[in-house]
């Protein structure tokens, strides 16, 4: 494990090796492990995605970013009550 954090709503939510070098493709995310905790932590919003109803968009803002895009979105999977990161980059916009 990298990380494994408690999300804004109590759940842990985990980040795996594996999902870490995957992270690596997207350099504005993988030197900022500190923002993706926080997005977790205090998200501005998070979403449900339509397709599965287990997966979640958390977002928060970072004006910051080197990025154009200034919403970091961590999308996260939840399988028995816990989560793991499946990914996470920049969006323009919350959807």
């Amino acid at each position: 494990m990298i990380i494994e954090i408690i999300d804004k709503s109590g759940r842990k939510i985990h980040l795996t090796e594996e999902r870490w070098k995957h992270l690596s493709k997207h350099p504005q995310v993988y030197n900022n492990l500190e923002w993706i905790k926080e997005t977790l932590q205090q998200p501005t919003k998070i979403t449900d995605y339509q397709l599965d109803d287990k997966v979640r968009y958390y977002y928060r803002y970072y004006k910051k970013s080197v990025s154009p895009a200034k919403y970091l979105r961590v999308i996260v999977k939840y399988l028995n009550g816990d989560g793991f990161i499946v990914t996470a980059h920049f969006v323009e916009e919350i959807q």
